[in-house]
């Protein structure tokens, strides 16, 4: 099923609204509109203390710098949302689709990951409204869906939260290794944090036998491929600390000189 859908008199292509379909309103589009709305949000409200300037940043050829996360994420509802259940629609910049393009080959072709930093436009200003615009489609998209229409929509719109929400975590990594490399050491958060007081508890360590246990990913709930199938496993006896490390034990490992002794490292730790 296609969603029937007519260009905004007066705006620019790329923004579209769906003529509207009977019995549309409904609890599953008001879940599904809030569901996005709080993923696409909180990506910008994690980005609520960066300068332009911190968006452009590539500090080395794993990290991505934030703009393009904004961007990337954005690109996914496009292609995989927008284009196919609003088949009238066109992108107001059609070459977003090659520079924000990652792995996605049947999707076409990209640009290079390590250069990625070299992207200075779009701008940040126009990345935000790239994706208020790419917002507002799949809204009005979700709002003016039939059961039916929804049934199609809703797997890709979870596959496209989810996604957005690894990209949370891959924003947040890569910008603090951006900050790590000024020698004016920003502060991605300046919220503060008080620490933690009293005494900590003494580290022990918990001992567990060998076991054949099941794991992977079984239910009616989102899981990613490499999830599943269910199936059993040999678990090897291992022990596993009663608590976690504190800032503190990081603290003094670091000023024994913990980063310079080569016995605690595998030699792949060492290396990088």
């Amino acid at each position: 099923m296609k969603a029937t859908e007519t260009l905004v008199a007066g705006e620019a292509p790329g923004r579209m609204e769906i003529d509207s379909m009977p019995g549309t309103s409904s609890a599953r589009s008001r879940r599904l509109v809030e569901q996005f709305r709080q993923v696409r949000n909180f990506s910008a409200q994690l980005c609520r203390h960066l300068e332009p300037e911190d968006y452009v940043v590539q500090s080395m050829p794993d990290v991505s710098p934030t703009k393009w996360h904004l961007a990337h994420t954005s690109w996914f509802f496009e292609t995989f949302i927008v284009k196919v259940w609003m088949p009238r629609y066109r992108s107001e910049v059609p070459q977003y689709a090659y520079l924000f393009n990652s792995y996605y080959n049947a999707a076409g072709d990209m640009h290079r990951r390590d250069l990625r930093g070299l992207i200075s436009r779009p701008t940040v200003a126009e990345t935000y409204r790239f994706r208020e615009s790419i917002d507002q489609c799949v809204i009005q998209l979700i709002e003016q869906a039939d059961g039916a229409l929804l049934e199609e929509i809703e797997p890709v719109l979870t596959l496209g939260l989810h996604h957005e929400q690894q990209h949370q975590e891959l924003l947040v990594t890569d910008i603090k290794h951006v900050f790590s490399q000024n020698p004016l050491y920003p502060v991605f958060q300046p919220d503060a944090i008080e620490p933690a007081t009293g005494p900590v508890a003494p580290q022990q360590f918990v001992e567990f036998d060998e076991a054949t246990a099941w794991i992977g990913h079984e239910g009616e709930g989102f899981s990613y491929d490499n999830e599943g199938p269910r199936h059993r496993a040999l678990i090897p006896a291992f022990s596993l600390s009663n608590r976690l490390v504190t800032n503190g034990e990081y603290l003094a490992f670091m000023e024994a000189g913990g980063y310079t002794r080569p016995e605690f490292w595998l030699s792949l730790g060492w290396t990088t």
